[in-house]
C-alpha cells in the first residue's frame, strides 16, 4: 500500500476481519524517519454487482508510538474488565492461528528491532 513513492515499506502485516482488512505498515522517509500507517480496508458490493473498497488510515509517528499503545491498551483493559461477560474475555483469550502469508518482512540485513512498549528513548 504506497503512499507515496518516496517512502521505503520495511514491515508490513494484514489482518483479516470479516469484510474488513486491517494493515499495519512501517514505513521510512528518505532521512530514515519511521512512522506506522494503520488502513482499514472495507469491502463494499455495489448496485452493479460490483466491488469496491472504502480506505481508512491513520498516520503515527515515532514520537507518538508510546502515547498510542498506551491508550490502545487503556482501551482494550476497559472494555475487557467493564463491558464483557466472562464468556467473551474467554474468546478474546483463546489462542489464534495467523496465517504468515499476512505477514511480509524484509531481508533480515534490512530489519530493524522490534518495536518495546516499555523503551523509554526515541531511538525507533
Amino acid at each position: 500500500m504506497d503512499d507515496r513513492p518516496d517512502q521505503e515499506e520495511i514491515y508490513s502485516q494484514r489482518i483479516k476481519a470479516g469484510k474488513r482488512t486491517y494493515f499495519f505498515d512501517v514505513k521510512a522517509t528518505r532521512g530514515q524517519d519511521y512512522y506506522l500507517t494503520i488502513t482499514e480496508s472495507k469491502r463494499r458490493q455495489n448496485s452493479d454487482d460490483s466491488v469496491s473498497y472504502e480506505k481508512h488510515k491513520i498516520f503515527l509517528y515515532k514520537e507518538d508510538f508510546l502515547k498510542f499503545v498506551d491508550a490502545l491498551q487503556d482501551a482494550v483493559d476497559y472494555v475487557r474488565e467493564e463491558l464483557l461477560t466472562p464468556e467473551e474475555v474467554a474468546e478474546l483469550d483463546r489462542p489464534r492461528e495467523y496465517d504468515e502469508r499476512d505477514r511480509r518482512d524484509v531481508p533480515a540485513a534490512e530489519q530493524r528491532p522490534a518495536f518495546d512498549a516499555n523503551r523509554s528513548d526515541d531511538s525507533y
